[in-house]
């Protein structure tokens, strides 16, 4: 979203973090903006009795945990890494420095942040009034056009990580899945979701 070359402009650093690695935790305040380099994020909540709940996952060129940045908020989230990755940080003052200074980059910020709101609200819509099968189909279809809409598209989600997007318990997803399949909606190649 923002290049490397502005965000060194500005002072930020590059870190290289192994998988598992907490880079954040719920209630924390925040301190830098992110944006990865290669690998992946998971942002994620855990319920009382320890069942997880993610908010997003974030590949490289992406960024994320920035609304507490903005908003003056703790993070309502954690953000673990899924595999090892590189990630280039900024610290809080100089990324609104950063946003002053300018414009171009504050007016594709905002788009970014309108996307993924958007994305918020339509699966808030898809958890509470739709059925297992066009919440998965919902969710895919907004995957494939977050990567350019190319026909036929690969996810990249286990089972387990599709049911924590999408409010279902994995055996849902499984089954509606092989449905989804008979009714050609889906294609499954080597236990990969193709669409």
């Amino acid at each position: 979203m923002i290049s490397s070359e502005v965000l060194l402009e500005f002072g930020a650093e590059t870190v290289s973090l192994d998988k598992n690695t907490i880079i954040f935790n719920e209630g924390e305040s925040p301190r830098y903006f992110f944006c990865l380099l290669s690998g992946s994020v998971k942002m994620f909540n855990l319920t009382e009795d320890g069942k997880e709940f993610i908010q997003g996952i974030f590949e490289a060129g992406q960024s994320f945990g920035e609304p507490p940045i903005l908003g003056g908020f703790k993070y309502p989230a954690s953000a673990i890494t899924l595999k090892k990755s590189e990630l280039i940080r900024l610290k809080k003052d100089s990324f609104i420095e950063l946003l002053k200074a300018r414009y171009d980059v504050h007016l594709a910020f905002t788009t970014a942040l309108s996307n993924r709101l958007y994305y918020k609200s339509m699966i808030m819509r898809e958890v509470s009034v739709h059925s297992a099968a066009h919440r998965i189909l919902t969710l895919l279809n907004y995957l494939k056009k977050e990567h350019g809409g190319k026909e036929p598209y690969t996810v990249n989600l286990s089972r387990q990580q599709i049911a924590e997007l999408t409010g279902l318990r994995a055996e849902t997803v499984i089954r509606t899945l092989k449905k989804m399949e008979e009714h050609k909606e889906v294609t499954i190649i080597d236990r990969k979701i193709v669409i």
